[in-house]
């Protein structure tokens, strides 16, 4: 489960055995989980994040798109 990086409290993160879906990142804070997918990005999943969270958790990661998508190849070459 290799994190990508923590901003604001919020860790964001792959599991290793999702190879086989798009391209997308977990989040998880205080007990708290998303998963979003990033082409497009949309909110796939969320267990307790409230919403001005999910806005602000939507905006690290169009700011850091593109770190994202560099470290998904990186783990899930080919």
């Amino acid at each position: 489960m290799p994190t990508v990086f923590k901003i604001k409290g919020y860790r964001f993160f792959f599991f290793s055995n999702e190879m086989n879906e798009p391209i997308h990142i977990h989040v998880e804070s205080a007990g708290k989980y998303a998963k979003f997918w990033l082409e497009p990005i949309a909110l796939a999943r969320n267990i307790g994040f409230r919403p001005f969270e999910l806005t602000e958790i939507r905006n690290v990661i169009l700011e850091n798109k593109r770190t994202i998508k560099e470290r998904w190849n990186e783990h899930f070459p080919g």
